[in-house]
């Protein structure tokens, strides 16, 4: 089968479920892991500015979309000429089910189901000892942080954090007064690269607050990728049960 992918996470789910060049034609720009692998795969732009006639001229058997991550309309185009299978991962059960019908399309049940229980192992070992007020900023120029259905959200929340945004939904702006609640205030690589000075930024502020940068692909990238998170999640949680 000749699998176009449009999701970055999912990209690096198909060749972490075994899955080949020969196999996966076409990714976009953002579709970076595994390098070794996705440097041989087509770009077929970015996420949400896909060059439909390219995708069209590689004549695909599977597009694989995600809801959030790709504009409906272009999404819509293709489905016109070719079969889409759109996903909408917001839930760790999400992603169970997600890894589940990749495993079932590409005849890997096995590698998927492996995946899926190394992901809630993970899960289980890396736990705060008591709740944590967080705050996790995605964007600056504005702030903007995650609402209770995102992924980010369930990934925190899994942990043990408790997300102080929880009662909004989707990527809010917020301003810097809205994180005074915050325990620790976390600022994500991506899809913003915050970097020190923007810790140094926000301790103007709140000086005596924890101010940290994390993994923006820990929290955020679905599929696979979690299942190598292990080590980053312990790391992370010392930091917090001491």
């Amino acid at each position: 089968m000749r699998v176009i992918s449009l999701v970055p996470s999912i990209t690096e789910a198909l060749f972490d479920l075994g899955l080949t060049e020969n196999e996966v034609i076409g990714r976009t720009k953002f579709c970076i892991h595994p390098s070794e692998k996705v440097k041989n795969v087509e770009i077929i732009g970015g996420t949400k500015n896909l060059n439909i006639e390219k995708i069209k001229s590689l004549k695909p058997d599977l597009i694989l979309a995600n809801k959030e991550e790709n504009v409906k309309e272009q999404v819509e185009i293709l489905m016109k000429d070719f079969k889409v299978n759109v996903y909408n991962t917001e839930t760790v059960e999400d992603n169970y089910y997600l890894l589940k019908n990749l495993g079932l399309l590409f005849h890997k049940e096995e590698k998927a189901q492996l995946f899926n229980l190394k992901i809630y192992e993970v899960l289980n070992q890396t736990k705060i000892n008591s709740k944590i007020k967080v705050a996790y900023l995605i964007w600056n120029n504005p702030y903007m942080t995650v609402g209770s259905d995102t992924f980010i959200h369930h990934i925190l929340t899994e942990i043990g954090f408790e997300n102080i945004f929880k009662n909004r939904t989707r990527y809010p702006e917020i301003q810097t007064e809205d994180l005074k609640e915050a325990d620790v205030i976390m600022l994500s690589s991506e899809p913003f690269p915050f970097k020190e000075k923007h810790i140094e930024e926000l301790k103007t502020v709140y000086p005596d607050k924890k101010i940290m940068i994390v993994d923006g692909e820990a929290f955020s990238w679905y599929g696979t990728h979690i299942a190598k998170c292990e080590n980053y999640f312990k790391e992370l949680i010392v930091e917090f049960n001491n």
